[in-house]
């Protein structure tokens, strides 16, 4: 009743003239009227799309007899559970809000009340590998890390705890120095699923040609990309080559993020100069301040309780274990069998994109919190059997496969009469 009396008085508006104005022709009123019913029926659509995600919170596809049994058991999740698992999301997402503008901290001069003698000294006390350097760059991005925006800082601090042993851990197989391990905290915010605007994926950050490069599989069930471990393997042995071509970590570090060619034609353009601030104006805006925050991100990383910044904990597992998988598995049926809520499950193993891990294409891993291994132990046959029928049947593997990964994936959707883009977008939950 509420729309039908707003399209009512829409028309009626229409037929009244503009102050100093003729009564409109028939075409205009028609025109008019046909805008603003678009303008509120794309209002009618977002409303009704943020009222479904609030209201039905669906993972798996419910159409065309795909119907996924008990898909959201709230009392599966406890109240601990689910605060738990909100806490996470809200980091990841909160961590993505650090977005620096590289113009204004490479112009502007940021104040603090710490004097320079402080910083530099303790830069000096991080013994680092790789030579810092302090001037107004590498000052301008502390101040923003510290000072300008703390609880982004200390939502990413969070995340750290749990996926920075890992990225040690690796870089140290690679004998790559740890100093390194900042640039997850400036590429992602060590966020596995971000996404930038330019489509590169992951918390390394890899754009599809690059991740081929690197032996990162990417399927319409997977996307390496995500995965912490694998994706942080691919980034060692990019930065491992970086260094061998220019025998400076500075430049190595550029290249990460423009490319080694960029730094090249920096190189020669300097007239063959090889230190990073020999080469910065000649480099990329943006990679211009990519090593200066980089140094902050170790400055921050070391130092930030000195600034007030209390990280809350995370609820990511302190303990994993690893599970071969060489056979069709869906999330769900762990999760019914043994009762490890879905979003644990997500959150450890964000590589596989549709909850399903092809086990049939070759061995893959999956990941559990220690506490549930010797229950997928001691129950892994009922676990691949559940419900394996109706998880793994052509329909549904089918239905997979046309939705597709990440990259290069097409739906085609022939346009009905009295569909809507909102209508499409919910269709396809997108």
């Amino acid at each position: 009743p509420l729309f039908s009396t707003l399209i009512l008085l829409i028309a009626l508006l229409s037929f009244l003239p503009d102050a100093g104005a003729q009564i409109r022709s028939r075409k205009q009123i028609i025109e008019d009227l046909t805008r603003r019913l678009d303008s509120l029926q794309n209002a009618y659509d977002s409303l009704a799309y943020e009222y479904n995600l609030l209201a039905v919170p669906v993972s798996g596809d419910v159409e065309e007899g795909i119907a996924i049994e008990e898909e959201f058991k709230p009392e599966s999740y406890t109240p601990e559970s689910i605060d738990s698992l909100r806490s996470v999301w809200y980091l990841h997402k909160q961590a993505e809000a650090f977005n620096p503008d590289f113009e204004m901290l490479e112009r502007d001069t940021l104040k603090s009340s710490i004097p320079d003698s402080i910083y530099i000294e303790r830069l000096n006390r991080l013994n680092s590998f790789i030579p810092i350097q302090f001037n107004h760059y590498v000052r301008n991005n502390i101040i923003l890390y510290t000072e300008k925006m703390p609880k982004v800082t200390a939502n990413i601090i969070s995340l750290s705890t749990y996926y920075l042993p890992i990225i040690e851990g690796i870089f140290d197989m690679y004998d790559l120095p740890k100093e390194l391990k900042a640039m997850a905290m400036i590429e992602s915010a060590f966020n596995p699923k971000a996404v930038s605007r330019a489509r590169a994926r992951g918390m390394w950050q890899f754009m599809h040609y690059t991740a081929r490069l690197y032996d990162l599989d990417m399927t319409s069930f997977v996307d390496e990309r995500y995965d912490p471990y694998k994706s942080c393997h691919a980034a060692a042995r990019y930065l491992r080559d970086s260094y061998n071509i220019f025998g400076d970590w500075s430049l190595a570090i550029a290249s990460y993020n423009c490319g080694a060619g960029n730094v090249l034609k920096a190189i020669r353009r300097s007239g063959g100069k090889t230190d990073f601030w020999d080469i910065y104006n000649y480099l990329p805006r943006e990679t211009r301040g990519y090593v200066p925050i980089f140094f902050a991100a170790l400055y921050t990383l070391k130092y930030y309780p000195e600034h007030g910044i209390v990280p809350q904990q995370s609820s990511l597992p302190a303990h994993v274990d690893t599970i071969h998988v060489n056979r069709m598995l869906h999330f769900q049926q762990i999760s019914d069998v043994i009762g490890i809520p879905m979003e644990e499950l997500r959150q450890i193993n964000p590589q596989y994109l549709h909850d399903i891990i092809p086990g049939t294409e070759k061995t893959y891993i999956l990941r559990l919190p220690h506490n549930y291994t010797m229950q997928f132990v001691n129950n892994e046959e009922s676990i691949y059997s559940y419900k394996d029928t109706l998880f793994f049947s052509d329909v549904a593997i089918k239905k997979v496969k046309e939705r597709g990964g990440t990259e290069g994936s097409m739906t085609t959707h022939t346009v009905r009469s009295g569909e809507t883009l909102g209508g499409i977008a919910r269709k396809y939950r997108t």
